[in-house]
């Protein structure tokens, strides 16, 4: 039980703590929809599953053993952070439609959607740091796998859970309407805070 209450403390302190993808799933549902900060956060869920596995297989204790491997990552993770933050803040509109003439949703933004929350905790190191140090200290090695997996799924549906109540709030029709005006502004602050995030993993990636 003790097992149990650490590792959903430490669980929800780590979801709920600000990081690239806060930033990212509450920029997307401020300016582009509702639909899209939830397949982020469903892509973000994706992401801590394959965490999860490689922590379960052994392969994370690899990782963290292997400077110049970790470095890799954390050059990895800093680059598409950048790579978003540059993406935003190059980012254009056109005039707000009409309140009768919602704007369209494809297939294709819907896969995009799913990918970039996929991709922004994948290649997230602080991702990879919390949970194989939770599946090396906190969870016992006579832990039986099936409970270990039961663990696994429980971060990756509580990451989805913040997340989608993270845009469910920012695509709320009066934070909404009240942000969208200043989207230029937004896409500015929030490109700067990814581009920032990824400075800081990249000067960390080099020392």
């Amino acid at each position: 039980m003790n097992e149990l209450l650490a590792v959903v403390i430490i669980t929800l302190l780590a979801v709920i703590s600000p990081g690239p993808d806060f930033a990212m799933v509450s920029r997307n549902s401020l300016l582009l929809s509702r639909r899209a900060g939830l397949l982020n956060a469903c892509g973000i869920g994706a992401g801590v599953l394959i965490h999860v596995s490689y922590a379960l297989i052994g392969l994370g204790m690899l990782i963290l053993q292997s400077l110049w491997l970790f470095s890799f990552l954390k050059i990895i993770g800093a680059a598409w952070l950048i790579y978003l933050g540059i993406n935003m803040l190059r980012q254009t509109y056109a005039p707000l439609p009409p309140p009768a003439q919602p704007a369209l949703s494809t297939t294709a933004s819907h896969l995009s959607a799913l990918k970039t929350g996929f991709l922004t905790n994948l290649l997230n190191p602080k991702t990879t740091l919390f949970i194989v140090s939770l599946f090396m200290q906190i969870v016992s090695p006579q832990t039986s796998l099936a409970v270990q997996i039961g663990y696994g799924l429980f971060i990756s549906l509580a990451h989805v859970a913040w997340f989608s109540i993270v845009a469910l709030f920012f695509s709320s029709p009066g934070i909404n309407a009240h942000f969208l005006r200043m989207r230029k502004g937004l896409d500015r602050l929030f490109g700067g805070i990814l581009i920032a995030f990824g400075a800081v993993l990249a000067a960390s990636s080099l020392k």
